[in-house]
C-alpha cells in the first residue's frame, strides 16, 4: 500500500525525442510519486514509446488532453495533487509553454506546492544544433495553425524586429498532436512569401538566408541552411520543424552554418 508522505504537483521534462530524454532527478521524482500523468499536445515526441517509458518509471501513465489540462485541471490535477504527490511529465521544458505556468498559478491559489524538473527545451537546442550562439536570439515566435486566410503577420513582424538589431530569430511551427495537425517547413515559407507580397518590405524573400531543422534531437535529425527558395522544396521529412532567420553573423557562426547546417559559402558570403 502506497503511503502518501507529501502532497504536490511536480512538473517534469521529457526532452526532445524519447522516452531517454527524461532526467535521472526527474526519473527518481517520478519512480516515488503516487500517480503520473503526461501531456503530449505542446509538442510531439517523434520517437516516445509509452510502454518504455512507463517501464523507466515503474507504474502506469495516464495521458491527458489539452482540455484535461487547461479546461479540467482542477478535476484531472490539482485536486488530485491537494492529497497525493502527483507527476505531470512534459515534453522539452515544462516552463517553456505558457499552459504549464497557469498550472502552476492556479496550483498556487489552492495553496497546492510545485516543483519543476527542467528538460531539454527547442529555444536552446536550436541555437546549439545550428552553431549559432544563443544570446544573439530575440524574441522567439511561433507561426500557429489556423484555418484563416491570408496567414497571420506576426511572425513577419517579429523577423523584422529582431533582425534590425542584429538578432537571429527562431520561428516554432505549430503542432497539434492530439489532432494529427501540424506546419512544415515548406508551408511556413510560402505564408512568409505570401506576407512579404504584400508587405513588400524585403524581410523574409526567396533570396533570403534561413535554416530549417526537423526532429531536433532525434537521430534522423534534419539541419539545412539556405536560401528560402531552396529550402522550400527541400524534403525535411516528418515534424516537428522549425526555422531560424538568422541575423548579423559571427565569422564563427559564418563557419558553423557552413559544416555544421551544410549552407553553400556562396549564400553565406552573399549574408556577409
Amino acid at each position: 500500500m502506497c503511503v502518501v508522505l507529501f502532497t504536490m504537483l511536480t512538473l517534469i521534462g521529457l526532452g526532445l525525442n524519447d522516452e531517454r530524454g527524461i532526467s535521472i532527478q526527474g526519473l527518481d521524482r517520478a519512480r516515488n510519486s503516487d500517480l503520473v500523468f503526461a501531456e503530449f499536445y505542446t509538442n510531439p515526441m517523434p520517437r516516445l514509446s509509452m510502454k518504455k517509458l512507463e517501464t523507466l518509471v515503474g507504474k502506469p501513465i495516464k495521458i491527458l488532453s489539452r482540455t484535461d489540462v487547461e479546461e479540467k485541471a482542477e478535476q484531472s490535477l490539482l485536486g488530485l495533487a491537494e492529497r497525493k504527490n502527483v507527476v505531470l511529465l512534459v515534453p522539452g521544458d515544462p516552463m517553456t509553454a505558457t499552459t504549464h505556468v497557469d498550472l502552476r498559478l492556479r496550483a498556487a491559489k489552492r495553496n497546492i506546492k510545485t516543483a519543476v524538473i527542467h528538460g531539454v527545451s527547442v529555444i536552446s537546442a536550436a541555437a546549439g544544433s545550428s552553431g549559432l550562439q544563443s544570446y544573439k536570439f530575440g524574441r522567439t515566435v511561433t507561426i500557429p495553425i489556423v484555418e484563416s486566410d491570408p496567414p497571420v503577420e506576426t511572425p513577419y513582424d517579429v523577423i523584422k524586429e529582431n533582425g534590425s538589431r542584429g538578432l537571429h530569430t527562431l520561428v516554432l511551427l505549430d503542432v497539434k498532436a492530439d489532432l494529427d495537425k501540424y506546419i512544415l517547413i515548406g508551408e511556413a515559407l510560402k505564408q512568409l512569401l505570401t506576407v512579404e507580397q504584400k508587405r513588400r518590405e524585403h524581410i523574409v524573400h526567396e533570396s533570403r538566408l534561413v535554416v530549417g531543422i526537423a526532429r531536433i534531437g532525434a537521430d534522423d535529425m534534419i539541419v539545412k541552411g539556405g536560401r528560402v527558395a531552396d529550402l522550400i522544396g527541400y524534403d525535411f521529412g516528418g515534424p516537428p520543424h522549425s526555422l531560424i532567420f538568422p541575423g548579423q553573423l559571427h565569422f564563427v557562426e559564418v563557419e558553423a552554418l557552413r559544416v555544421l547546417a551544410g549552407t553553400d559559402q556562396e549564400i553565406l558570403e552573399a549574408k556577409a
